[in-house]
């Protein structure tokens, strides 16, 4: 591994398994029954959907996947909402899970539960692994949220720096030439 990185766990493996399970099991809970969306936000969620599904036992459950940029390749987000790959799947009278990895500003959020109750869903909620609210630039709250963390560059579980670190099996703060990302 390149020397200039060095990472700190913040949330181990199992950690991260348990707080899915639970999530997993409130999600059944509060939408049995409901003809349901899960829209992954690309490329972020990917892992974190993967086993959430996999904790959910709903009998109508859609997945489906966007893919939104607000980052480019630096640390902070740019505040430039930008969608990529859109929905194909038609929303009217369902109810909309969207599933991400992190929320920080809060601000793709907010335009994207706006963006998805346009297309007359039933309801759009929002699930996140990690939350940090010290960041929040808009009123946001998840409805779902499996960590809440300081304001650090998170690394590992599907969040990457610059296209890279997804496949950690942690939740890491990244640390460039000795110093916090």
């Amino acid at each position: 591994m390149d020397a200039r990185y060095s990472f700190e766990t913040l949330i181990s493996a199992e950690a991260l398994a348990a707080k899915v399970s639970e999530l997993g099991k409130q999600i059944t809970r509060d939408y049995r029954d409901k003809d349901t969306v899960f829209v992954g936000i690309l490329k972020g969620s990917f892992i974190f959907m993967s086993d959430l599904v996999r904790q959910v036992q709903l009998d109508k459950l859609e997945i489906c996947f966007m893919m939104v940029s607000s980052y480019g390749s630096g640390t902070r987000s740019s505040g430039n909402i930008i969608i990529k790959k859109d929905l194909e799947n038609d929303l009217e009278g369902k109810h909309v899970l969207i599933v991400e990895d992190i929320i920080d500003s809060g601000n793709t959020l907010t335009y994207l539960k706006k963006y998805l109750a346009n297309r007359r869903a039933a309801s759009v909620r929002v699930c996140t692994i990690l939350d940090k609210p010290s960041r929040r630039e808009t009123e946001l709250v998840p409805d779902y949220r499996g960590f809440e963390i300081p304001d650090a560059f998170v690394v590992g579980y599907g969040l990457d720096y610059d296209e890279r670190f997804r496949e950690l099996p942690e939740v890491c703060i990244l640390h460039l030439d000795g110093k916090q990302a």
